[in-house]
């Protein structure tokens, strides 16, 4: 009978959080391939992805998203769980979703990716702000985007912080791998 000699420890998880456009999802795909250089296959578990499949007709109120990001740090602890490095690719605006995270994944990480608010607004690559702020008609309407209509609370003590305005996406990446190495993660 073969046996496998399963690792003892979870998987790490991170959570890239910052406002819509600040950079995240750049750093994601760019953060996967580094640390597949390094042998550590993760997995990316992207807000906009996961909405189609959890919340497929999401409202953007306080406690839909309460749902989704429950769901969402339930579904990464148990990648975790099963030995499967998570990025969390996900605004979730408030601390509370984030720290439902750290609570379930042992070796758990917020990076936190700082952006002004204008400079995400003018790379708005989905056209969420302006969605937000104008409806075909041009009349400004009432919307959720968090740092714009909401309030988004940034991480009160993360473990990185990434200045997003005046850091490239390899630089963020490389400092991000060198704070996981020093985390014991990879």
């Amino acid at each position: 009978m073969n046996t496998v000699a399963l690792d003892p420890e979870p998987a790490f998880a991170i959570w890239l959080t910052g406002l819509p456009s600040s950079g995240k999802s750049t750093i994601a795909a760019r953060l996967t391939d580094a640390l597949a250089e390094r042998g550590v296959k993760a997995v990316v578990l992207e807000s906009d992805a996961l909405r189609t499949i959890l919340t497929p007709n999401p409202r953007y109120d306080e406690q839909e998203r309460d749902l989704f990001y429950q769901q969402m740090a339930d579904l990464g602890a148990l990648f975790a769980e099963s030995g499967v490095p998570v990025i969390f690719d996900a605004t979730a605006q408030r601390r509370a979703y984030r720290d439902r995270a750290r609570a379930r994944v042992p070796r758990f990480a917020e990076i936190y990716v700082a952006c002004p608010l204008e400079i995400c607004m003018a790379r708005d690559p989905k056209g969420i702000y302006e969605r937000a702020l104008h409806n075909p008609g041009g009349q400004p309407r009432a919307g959720t985007v968090p740092g714009l209509q909401s309030e988004y609370e940034p991480p009160a003590d993360p473990e990185l912080t990434i200045h997003a305005d005046t850091e490239t996406p390899e630089t963020a990446v490389e400092r991000i791998v060198a704070r996981l190495i020093e985390l014991g993660f990879c």
